[in-house]
């Protein structure tokens, strides 16, 4: 009997599994009386990862439950806004010294901090403009909308 050598060429690449090949390895792994490890081995995939599409699935069902608000806020101005008036140039003053700034959490930092993808510009009654863009928290957003409508 010859032993075989097997030559490896190239590295091997992460497959890349579709929607529709992941929900039908889940449902799989949901039938009663299969476990997960007896799926993994008939795919040729680690159990590791059916559980991280689980996990994915149980996070995109919670999303997808909560329901979008919108928040009513006045009515969207067609005419050119009044030049503000002329304000005299304050005196400069010392400048206080600040205490140290913390670091955001990595959730909260843009990852391209010069871009600002999608910006919005909000021009309130009160003269308030508040800008924002694509990577503003919707409920940030609308409790600080719902500050402004209470204080007007």
């Amino acid at each position: 009997m010859k032993d075989r050598v097997e030559i490896i060429a190239r590295t091997e690449r992460r497959r890349k599994f579709s929607d529709a090949e992941k929900a039908a390895i889940l449902a799989e792994a949901d039938a009663d009386g299969v476990s997960v490890r007896q799926v993994a081995e008939r795919h040729g995939i680690a159990e590791s990862l059916i559980y991280n599409w689980r996990s994915a699935r149980r996070q995109a069902a919670g999303i997808a439950s909560e329901a979008l608000e919108f928040i009513p806020y006045g009515a969207i101005m067609t005419t050119e806004p009044a030049p503000a008036p002329a304000v005299p140039e304050p005196q400069k003053a010392p400048r206080p010294v600040s205490p140290p700034i913390l670091s955001a959490p990595e959730d909260l930092i843009r990852p391209h901090p010069g871009a600002r993808p999608g910006a919005i510009d909000i021009d309130l009654p009160s003269g308030v403009r508040l800008s924002v863009d694509s990577y503003v928290n919707e409920k940030a957003l609308a409790l600080v909308l719902r500050a402004f409508q209470d204080v007007s």
